[in-house]
């Protein structure tokens, strides 16, 4: 049988292990959001301003941003990081194939009369080339959006809608909403996208703007 002592001496080790991850992940979050905060800076430059950053949770911050122009309002960033800090929910978000995201929301000077919710799937995984057909002698054919919809009438101001979002593929959005009641309009992308070198910022909140504009001007 286990001395009382030597059960007391593993608990407080096993303590200390998880104390240590805790802080040390914890803080690599923390340096994960300094390069964020710099990349969303950068974007932003001439456009908006931060004015202020709140933590959520250990691995959940939101940026507050105020535009220039008054075109969105109530602007703000969300940011998930992975939940490092902890073992336990950091295995399950990777074996759950979790992400870390970054949602911009905001309100509209004219709220969308309607509601759309845009997703973009696409297949990211390993694959045996074995299994793939022969492709000699087969043609690709790049398909349009799939749309479900309540509507009973087809409208033009959908279509340009759908050629806007297709039109910001370059973004890597993964998703794109526009709702009637607040926030009007909101757009998630995964965080690996926020690279300088490749020119997103800069392309990014056009994007977000050409975005919303289109809401704005499509009123069915």
């Amino acid at each position: 049988m286990m001395p009382v002592w030597a059960a007391i001496a593993d608990l407080l080790i096993a303590i200390g292990l998880v104390a240590l991850w805790y802080f040390c992940f914890l803080r690599y979050n923390r340096g994960q959001a300094e390069q964020v905060l710099q990349w969303i800076c950068a974007a932003t430059s001439g456009r908006a301003r931060v004015v202020y950053v709140r933590w959520i949770s250990p691995s959940l911050f939101c940026l507050k941003l105020q535009f220039a122009s008054r075109y969105f309002r109530d602007a703000r960033l969300r940011v998930q990081l992975f939940p490092r800090e902890m073992p336990l929910s950091w295995l399950l978000s990777r074996f759950n194939g979790q992400h870390e995201t970054v949602t911009f929301e905001a309100d509209l000077d004219c709220p969308p009369a309607f509601n759309l919710e845009v997703r973009n799937y696409c297949w990211n995984g390993p694959y045996d080339r074995k299994s793939l057909p022969e492709m000699e002698g087969v043609t690709l054919l790049r398909t349009g959006a799939v749309v479900l919809t309540t509507r009973r009438e087809w409208q033009q101001d959908l279509t340009n809608m759908m050629g806007g979002l297709l039109a910001s593929r370059d973004c890597h959005f993964e998703s794109v909403c526009f709702h009637r009641q607040s926030p009007h309009f909101s757009a998630t992308l995964l965080l690996d996208y926020l690279d300088v070198q490749h020119n997103c910022p800069a392309e990014l909140f056009e994007a977000l703007r050409e975005l919303a504009t289109g809401a704005s001007a499509a009123m069915f």
